[in-house]
């Protein structure tokens, strides 16, 4: 699977998993303990805007960062409408030709696109798990889940396992799901 495929992929689970959520459902607690649903929306909202226009532009500022990766609200009244919007625009900036050959500035590094979009991958994958569980939705796409893992098994280093970022790796039962061994490995107590 090439990493456009599967963002491609990621996406469509999170868009089933927001149209699922009710307005009721925005101040539900979430395995990411620090954040609701709302939040949680958020910030995978303001994190496809923002991987959009990274891949666009290169970079952005601090300040620009910071609004969208948790900041700043990026979902106004409408927030299925905000979260499509941002999926759009992502999905168009990694079709570009050529953009995974680009190199990107992260908060944590410069890198290729291709390296930044896999870490976008692993990180809103593990964000569809969180709003599944908080909202009572399945997740579908297992082999996803799966790859989602090994990406993150090769990018997640012992100094990324900071509070804030990602916890340590919590202890997961022999025959978990692909859903709970990925959130597992992302630092949740499953």
């Amino acid at each position: 699977m090439d990493s456009v495929e599967t963002i491609g992929r990621v996406i469509a689970e999170s868009r089933r998993i927001v149209d699922g959520i009710s307005p009721d459902q925005l101040g539900n607690k979430t395995l990411c303990t620090e954040w609701t649903v709302r939040d949680v929306l958020n910030h995978i909202t303001g994190g496809a805007t923002y991987f959009a226009r990274v891949a666009e532009e290169g970079s952005l500022s601090d300040e620009e960062t910071g609004q969208l990766l948790g900041g700043g609200d990026n979902l106004g009244d409408d927030y299925k409408g905000a979260f499509h919007t941002a999926a759009d625009r992502a999905m168009a900036a990694f079709s570009e030709p050529g953009v995974l050959d680009k190199q990107v500035k992260l908060p944590f590094g410069e890198m290729p696109a291709s390296v930044a979009l896999n870490i976008a991958i692993f990180d809103v994958s593990t964000h569809n798990c969180d709003l599944a569980e908080a909202t009572g939705q399945p997740m579908q796409d297992t082999e996803l889940l799966q790859a989602a893992l090994e990406l993150g098994k090769q990018m997640v280093q012992p100094e990324m396992r900071v509070p804030g970022f990602f916890d340590p790796e919590q202890p997961c039962a022999d025959g978990a799901t692909a859903e709970q061994r990925l959130l597992a490995f992302a630092g949740r107590r499953v």
